[in-house]
């Protein structure tokens, strides 16, 4: 989905014209922002806070620039491949990462019909302005008359699109490239469920009660050429995936919130899945436990992918709880699957667990500078060589929003690897530092 800034550009102005918009910053219907307002928030409120005042876009923005002093550490035994240690961590120093920078586009399209454009301006992974996704919102359906319809979309969101997918909760507080204001913290869970695909899904808020039902094609893009396995030349299956939501969220007592959420995700086989690979902007952590050079290929450094690419199933169980300025996320997930192999015989499913929890506090009226720390485990078969082995993530972090547009924060961290045979780079390895991030949003 590549392209070129020159199309960017004239595809806002060819928008914008259209739309005659009078203010770039319009006020959207069921729409939450990308700044100090939109945080600790998840899906769209069923709240019909705005009045419909006819077709209007909002351009909207998200910049991030990081600084880091990470140190990385391995024990691996040699691997030297054409003169280079492929299991030796490339030497890294204080520096400073790529910025990254996204745009949206969001247009009022009817009453309570919203589309939605996303653009990655600048990322790690890429040199060149390429579209993330885009989709559309419907709250209301204003082209079906009736009572029925009337009461059913109270309560009803219909999102369908090249979007991304709506599993667990945690994909709301991370880092979206260059949008990195709704994470307290500088880097994304080290298995990071985040995908873009073609899908279609139904949101329900009833009472505080919240149900998600969505349908995709279980690829990062659409894909209509047909797979066959090399060794037998039977055709590769190419299933859609199905995910899910149940949970709450309201506040049981004055001041105290609660939500707390299941979630699934399931493909029984797929040409390319990409759930813990599918982030095309690329990790805060720079350089770390890598043994190329070329940072931008490698550009997930500090994250963990099970490789779950053919099959996979997935729970993730989250909880949000926050009174005045103490905040509480835990995230706890289960994932087993497996990659695709052209053979007769496919490779044995894995099994994989992962426990996160985010401390907050929040200082002041409006909660402008916060303090929190991060424990993040990621455990179980990790590998084929690498059975029952383990990562660690501590981090400790402050922040503090200069206006409900800007950002400044800031992470120790300390990650550690076990359980990794003496043959994988992973051996042994540790890294830690600091990471500054400036994070603008609108």
């Amino acid at each position: 989905m590549k392209s070129k800034v020159g199309y960017a550009l004239v595809l806002a102005l060819i928008v914008g014209g259209s739309f005659g918009a009078s203010a770039q910053l319009a006020d959207m219907q069921y729409f939450n922002r990308n700044d100090q307002n939109g945080r600790n928030l998840f899906e769209t409120a069923k709240d019909d806070s705005v009045k419909y005042g006819g077709q209007k876009l909002r351009v909207g923005a998200g910049f991030m620039q990081a600084f880091q002093t990470l140190k990385n550490h391995n024990t691996a035994t040699p691997n030297m491949v054409g003169g280079v240690d492929q299991n030796k961590p490339i030497k890294i120093e204080p520096g400073f990462g790529l910025a990254a920078a996204n745009m949206t586009f969001d247009a009022q399209l009817a009453d309570g019909v919203r589309l939605n454009l996303t653009l990655y301006l600048a990322s790690r992974h890429h040199n060149d302005t390429w579209v993330k996704g885009g989709y559309i919102q419907m709250d209301k359906l204003p082209f079906l008359k009736g009572e029925l319809f009337d009461n059913l979309m109270k309560y009803t969101t219909i999102k369908v699109g090249h979007m991304e997918v709506n599993y667990g909760d945690a994909h709301f507080r991370r880092n979206d490239n260059g949008n990195a204001i709704l994470n307290p913290f500088a880097e994304n869970l080290i298995m990071d469920g985040f995908a873009t695909e073609i899908a279609g899904e139904v949101n329900v808020h009833y009472n505080g009660l919240i149900g998600v039902l969505g349908l995709s094609n279980g690829l990062l893009k659409g894909d209509v050429i047909e797979k066959t396995n090399t060794k037998t030349g039977k055709t590769r299956s190419k299933k859609p995936s199905v995910y899910g939501k149940l949970g709450f969220d309201g506040y049981p007592v004055e001041g105290w919130r609660l939500r707390v959420t299941q979630s699934g995700y399931f493909n029984g086989g797929s040409t390319s899945n990409t759930l813990y690979s599918g982030d095309r902007g690329g990790s805060s952590y720079w350089g770390v436990l890598t043994s190329s050079t070329d940072l931008t290929a490698n550009m997930a450094t500090g994250r963990y992918s099970p490789d779950f690419s053919y099959q996979v199933s997935s729970l993730m169980s989250n909880i949000f709880t926050k009174y005045r300025g103490l905040e509480l996320f835990g995230t706890y997930e289960w994932a087993k699957g497996r990659p695709y192999t052209n053979d007769v015989a496919q490779v044995d499913k894995r099994t994989v667990h992962q426990i996160a929890g985010d401390l907050l506090y929040y200082f002041g009226e409006k909660e402008n500078f916060y303090v929190g720390a991060r424990y993040n485990r990621l455990s179980g078969e990790l590998a084929p060589t690498a059975m029952d082995a383990d990562i660690t993530r501590k981090a400790f972090a402050a922040g503090y929003f200069f206006t409900k547009n800007i950002l400044l924060k800031a992470e120790y961290v300390k990650q550690t690897y076990d359980g990794f045979p003496a043959n994988n780079i992973y051996n042994g390895a540790k890294f830690d530092g600091f990471v500054v991030e400036a994070v603008v949003g609108f």
